[in-house]
């Protein structure tokens, strides 16, 4: 089902824009993920980072431009888009569990509606990915009865369950209290190890700093920097990013030039 060839990047993103209404939110991406990759995309608020992330499994639809999921051209206007998807595990800021079920249904009833498996299949696939994610003693819960941290590491486990090849993560963990970001953070780390391939928009810098083996930098709808993550956290080459590192890294600093003049703010408007 996936590309012939090992060496053709497991997802591939190629001259992609996207436009809602008159608002030009991605401004002709090019990028390139290889089988196994972490790619973390960093950036201000509003840059596209979420959008782009959507495009890639259709949630959005590109305005302009190629997408390519396992040598498949998601974009074409002919792709089965179910079958593009189920390749695609997707884990949102917001958890999106199942209320009135359980969770080992949480994970069950999306292997059953969309795969096709029988109930004792599932279950197992379930009980399989809870005990990955450290949840095994939880299966019988209802989500209600979860922390936020542990309902975002249900949702991972349930994107597993359906066996992609591909996981997409947006903004992880920027609905958890801090004290529960680290243990979301943990089972992404060892999802790295496994060898999964992954794209995630985070404004956890310690944690791209670490897993990641790519950082991209968007700013304006255009990848302004990329490159390794020690390079691009460590030592960026663009005033863009040094810009929005020193507001990441260091609020203190930029909340300076209220009290005393600073240099302007750049414009990052049009680009």
């Amino acid at each position: 089902m996936g590309a012939m060839t090992t060496d053709r990047p497991e997802i591939e993103i190629r001259g992609l824009h996207k436009f809602f209404g008159d608002n030009h939110v991605l401004r002709g991406i090019d990028l390139e993920v290889a089988r196994g990759e972490v790619v973390c995309v960093i950036g201000p608020s509003g840059s596209g980072k979420s959008t782009l992330l959507r495009c890639v499994n259709l949630l959005e639809e590109p305005s302009e431009g190629q997408v390519f999921v396992g040598g498949t051209e998601v974009t074409d206007l002919d792709v089965d888009i179910d079958a593009v998807r189920r390749r695609i595990g997707m884990v949102f800021q917001q958890f999106n569990l199942f209320p009135h079920v359980n969770v080992t249904d949480n994970l069950a009833l999306p292997q059953r509606r969309v795969l096709g498996r029988d109930k004792a299949r599932a279950v197992a696939v379930a009980a399989e990915n809870l005990e990955r994610v450290g949840l095994a003693d939880k299966s019988t819960a209802f989500p209600a009865q979860l922390s936020g941290g542990q309902q975002q590491r249900v949702a991972i486990a349930r994107a597993l369950s359906m066996g992609p090849e591909v996981m997409l993560f947006d903004e992880p963990t920027s609905a958890l209290d801090p004290e529960l970001v680290g243990e979301v953070l943990s089972v992404m780390r060892v999802l790295a190890g496994e060898g999964m391939t992954m794209m995630v928009v985070t404004h956890e810098m310690s944690f791209a700093r670490e897993v990641a083996d790519r950082v991209v930098f968007m700013d304006g709808g255009v990848i302004v920097e990329e490159g390794p993550a020690a390079q691009v956290i460590g030592d960026p080459r663009q005033e863009r990013t040094r810009n929005f590192l020193n507001r990441i890294l260091d609020p203190a600093s930029a909340e300076a030039p209220r009290t005393a003049p600073g240099p302007p703010a750049e414009d990052d408007g049009g680009s």
